[in-house]
């Protein structure tokens, strides 16, 4: 399928302040329908914005019949271009991630699904994704009911409850009083995830991932599970990756994807009645 690519910036507004903030667009097109309709897909980026893999990543998407939508995360603290590859921009990726509030990265996610939601072309229905901090946004962003399917790629600072500035570390299963943070609110979920792991990944070690896994489970959040015994962090990003990009199996996580997307965001399932046990059959 072709596609369009295009921009637009829209007015974010969080924590008092007024902020502007790029989406990225990635629009499918055939040739001689021009009213075609396409579910939405958010796409959350990694702590250098919108880079080359994150837009390769989105096309990739688009092209199997999704408007995709990538907001430049940090408008809050620079321009809409990506940082760069390199210890300087990772420490500054790195700082910007914790001094952005989860406020604001709310307020990204809502104008993001509004925009999606804003286009003629658009289905309604949307779907998120994301890798590293972006696979947290991915995750967060589906907590708002007009999400329907989230596939997260190696979800980094849920486990740990360390996104945003006034956010202390808390790597036990009690949730702190009053908790906003992400794994705290899994009950919200109305719709489907997939989470992606790399058992090799030092940012979400053993214990996280089991914590992220038991909290969806008790949250009775509809979820399919997947951990890679020889993936290291951002295993999916094609370049200047540190030797961790593996891309057989990006193919099968990207399959992954597709299946819950297609499943859930181009199929008219209708109301649920609920999903009878499993035969225990042989």
């Amino acid at each position: 399928m072709l596609i369009k690519e295009s921009h637009v910036d829209v007015q974010t507004s969080a924590n008092g302040k007024d902020s502007t903030m790029r989406i990225f667009l990635f629009h499918p097109t055939i040739p001689g329908y021009p009213n075609a309709r396409f579910p939405g897909v958010a796409i959350f980026s990694e702590i250098y914005q919108v880079t080359g893999p994150v837009a390769r990543f989105a096309r990739q998407i688009a092209g199997h019949g999704y408007i995709v939508a990538a907001p430049s995360s940090y408008h809050d603290f620079v321009g809409p271009d990506p940082l760069n590859y390199d210890v300087a921009d990772t420490d500054r990726g790195n700082k910007f991630k914790i001094e952005k509030t989860l406020e604001s990265y709310d307020a990204d996610s809502y104008k993001t699904v509004d925009y999606l939601l804003s286009l003629p072309t658009c289905t309604g229905l949307i779907g998120s994704t994301g890798m590293c901090l972006g696979g947290h946004l991915a995750v967060r962003a589906a907590l708002d009911p007009r999400i329907s399917a989230c596939v997260s790629y190696f979800a980094t600072d849920i486990h740990s409850r360390t996104l945003g500035p006034y956010e202390a570390a808390n790597t036990s299963a009690t949730a702190p009083p009053n908790s906003n943070h992400t794994i705290d609110l899994f009950s919200n979920f109305k719709g489907e995830v997939a989470m992606i792991f790399g058992i090799k990944d030092t940012h979400v070690p053993d214990t996280g991932r089991d914590l992220i896994r038991a909290k969806l489970r008790e949250a009775g959040v509809v979820t399919s599970w997947y951990e890679f015994a020889w993936a290291q962090h951002a295993f999916i990003r094609d370049e200047l990756s540190k030797g961790r990009y593996d891309p057989a199996i990006t193919k099968i996580c990207f399959e992954v994807l597709l299946e819950l997307f297609n499943r859930v965001l181009k199929t008219e399932l209708g109301p649920k009645e609920g999903v009878p046990p499993p035969e225990h059959v042989c």
